[in-house]
């Protein structure tokens, strides 16, 4: 099995209960990532940096860029399926999503980073959805992101799998089903 049909990203907008899917994979013991976007806020928010969404959106958008690639790579030395909270690709339907031109070498980044063709994305979830320090999106702003991820994963050549509005063990059965672990 190669790399690209073991690695399974899982993506959406803010608040639609994909990390929680990815948390609940991994204490069933299944290799994942972690989300870049929030680890990266947190670190700059603790410094003070400029890398953030509403400061300095391309600076953001590179360092989400590294830390996927570094994912990506640490992903290579593992065995069995990974589960990837976002993948290389959620950085085309960002750029989108901010309003700046698709950088070439973040396209060429989505076309060299390739993971499983079905993706699972998560859909926008009201009843679930909060704001926090690092999600400030509104909710319209939630539903603006998960178009632009679908698009832009649909545009790469993927097929999306929506995942079900259903408890956390619901999805993970549902998960683990469609990729037949």
């Amino acid at each position: 099995m190669s790399e690209r049909e073991r690695f399974h990203v899982i993506t959406g907008g803010p608040g639609s209960g994909k990390t929680s899917l990815i948390e609940a994979l991994a204490r069933a013991g299944h290799a994942h990532t972690v989300e870049a976007g929030r680890a990266i806020i947190q670190d700059q928010l603790a410094i003070d940096g400029p890398a953030l969404p509403w400061r300095d959106p391309l600076a953001f958008a590179e360092l989400m860029l590294s830390w996927e690639m570094r994912s990506y790579r640490m992903a290579e030395t593992t065995a069995g399926p990974v589960f990837f909270d976002r993948g290389v690709t959620d950085l085309v339907g960002y750029l989108t999503l901010v309003g700046q031109p698709m950088l070439a070498h973040i396209a060429r980044a989505a076309e060299r980073f390739r993971y499983d063709h079905r993706v699972f994305v998560a859909p926008p979830w009201p009843a679930i959805y909060a704001q926090d320090t690092e999600r400030k999106q509104t909710p319209e702003e939630a539903v603006r992101t998960y178009e632009a991820l679908v698009t832009a994963y649909s545009n790469c050549g993927y097929e999306l799998v929506s995942l079900p509005l259903v408890s956390v063990e619901e999805r993970v059965r549902f998960v683990l089903d469609d990729i037949g672990a």
